[in-house]
Order: structure tokens, then sequence, then C-alpha cells
């Protein structure tokens, strides 16, 4: 009786106190992380000197891959869409009955919609947009050509009628000149998609740069606290304790260099905001020049504090797994 009566206060005592060690381990968990990510931003700023030579580096890493990709996205919409161009111009020659071919060509079976611009018309839209209003009013006759702005039909899989449309109308006697502007806007497409196949090229041998500029940094710190490591291995330190402080340094690096990054961003774009706002009003503003948005200057940083993160884990646990310092 007297063994019964023992044992269910020691069961319900250890069952008691498993809560309270878990409450326990957790705000010491929580206490070494929140000492390692201070003690770790105040180290860097006991040497600020190696810290700002360190960032500028990493920075301009940063910022070189951010700026391409803005300049492309930029560049993507001064050039549309090719189906926002699928149009094509005939100019007809001098004398043609505009009327008369344009219902001729409303009957072929690839062509969707045919729109008849008369020379008066063409003139008024040419005084419009040019400029040189005032200097075409002294001209005594129109030397604009009548023009047929023929829409092909939906390309059927993976054959365009557009391209046998304009040899057709090239063969026409009435045709003095065509124009498909969707072939330049596809070259000038593919022209954008190499260019940002660089663009992702350059980021990863960038994003590798930062890596071993962050992995060099946090390689040197643990060879200057080789004799406070050993110290803490020797007292059973496992390696997660050890590698703690060096990934938040790295990610410090990171982050600081994200910001950093940005700012240099900001700048190259002010700097080019009075050329570029020219050129916008050059095409009647028919193209926004944007900077980076709050998302993605949220994406960029995320992604520079891990790089940095990852630098350190990859230098730290290397040089743990090859027992230095040991």
């Amino acid at each position: 009786m007297n063994r019964r009566v023992v044992a269910k206060p020691d069961v319900v005592v250890t069952e008691a106190k498993s809560p309270k060690k878990s409450r326990l381990s957790l705000r010491a968990w929580r206490e070494q992380h929140l000492s390692s990510f201070f003690s770790s931003l105040g180290r860097l700023a006991a040497r600020p000197w190696a810290t700002v030579m360190t960032l500028a580096v990493l920075s301009l890493a940063l910022a070189f891959p951010l700026l391409f990709w803005l300049l492309l996205d930029n560049a993507r919409g001064l050039s549309g869409t090719v189906e926002d161009s699928r149009a094509i111009s005939v100019f007809l020659k001098s004398g043609a009955d505009a009327d008369a071919l344009a219902q001729k060509l409303r009957s072929h079976a690839d062509v969707q919609s045919v729109v008849v611009k008369t020379p008066e018309q063409g003139l008024e839209e040419f005084k419009a947009h040019s400029g040189f209003a005032d200097a075409l009013n002294v001209l005594h006759y129109n030397p604009l050509p009548a023009l047929l702005i023929v829409e092909p039909r939906a390309a059927s899989g993976s054959t365009d009628p557009a391209p046998a449309l304009v040899e057709e109308f090239k063969r026409d006697p009435a045709v003095d000149q065509v124009q498909y502007d969707a072939q330049w806007k596809q070259r000038l497409n593919a022209i954008l998609q190499l260019a940002q196949r660089g663009a992702a090229v350059l980021a990863v041998l960038l994003a590798l740069a930062a890596l071993l500029v962050v992995g060099n940094t946090v390689r040197l710190d643990i060879q200057g606290r080789a004799d406070e490591i050993a110290v803490m291995q020797l007292l059973g330190a496992d390696n997660g304790f050890v590698r703690r402080p060096f990934l938040y340094i790295g990610f410090w690096y990171g982050a600081l260099a994200g910001v950093a990054s940005l700012i240099l961003v900001g700048l190259v774009e002010w700097a080019l905001a009075a050329p570029l706002s020219a050129l916008a009003s050059s095409y009647d503003h028919r193209f926004d020049v944007h900077g980076l948005s709050i998302a993605q200057m949220g994406i960029a940083l995320a992604a520079s504090a891990a790089l940095g993160w990852l630098g350190a884990w990859i230098a730290a646990s290397r040089h743990i797994a090859l027992g230095q310092p040991t």
C-alpha cells in the first residue's frame, strides 16, 4: 500500500513538470537566438571599415541584375506585343481604286477586316502627330497615298497567314509598298528573350559571387574566433549552437546589402528620370517607365538575406565538418 501511495505522486509530479520544462526550453531557445541576432549585428558594427567594404561589393553584385531586369521589363512595355501589331499596311499607287481593292481583300479567306484610309485622312493624322502642321499647310498637293490596313485572321495552329498575305499583296499591280510591323516586333521580342536569358545567367553568376564573398568573410571570422569556439566545443556546445552566430552574421550581410542595392537602384532611377521621361513623351506616352514595386523590393530583400544566410551556413558547416576550429 505504501508503495502505491508513493508511486502515484511521483507520476503526477513528473507529468506536472513536463510542460514547465518545455516552456523553459522554448524560452532558452528564444533567448539564444535573440542574443545571437543582436550580438552578430554588434560584431559588424565593431569593424565598420571591413563591414562597409563587404557590403559595397555585395550591393553592387545584387544591384546589377536588378537594374538589368528593370531595363528589360521597361523594354517589354515599349515593344508591346506581337498580337497588338499584326495589321498589314498596304500603300497604294497613285490613281489606284482603294475601295475596289478593299472590297476584293475582304472576300479573302485569310483576311479578317480591311480599313481604308484616304490620303486626306492620312494627311490630317500626320499633321496631328508630327508637329509639322504649319509646314504642311504650304503644300499645294497631298503627297500621301491611299492606305489599306488589313487585319489577318488569327493563326490556326502553327500556321500564320500574315507572311503569305504580305507576299500576295506585294504582287498586286495596284500596290506600291507593304509594311508588316509584326516582323520587326518578332525580331525585337527574340532579342528581348535572349537578353532576359542573359540577365538570368548574370543573376546566377553574381549570386554565386555573393555567396563566395559572404562565405569567405565568415571563414575569416571563424578563424579569428578559433579559441572561443574551441572552448565552447569542449564545454559540450553542439554544431547548431556554434553555427548560429555566423548564420546571423550572414543574414545581416545579405539584408544590409539588399537595402544598399535597392538604394543604388533608386539613385540610378532618379538619375535617368529626365531622359526616360523625354523618351516616353516622344512616343506620345504610349508606355510608362516604372521602377521596382513594393512587392518586388520585398522579394529582392528577402532573396539577398537568404543568400547571406546560405553563404554563412556553407562556410560554417564546412569548417565544423572539417573539425576547424577544434
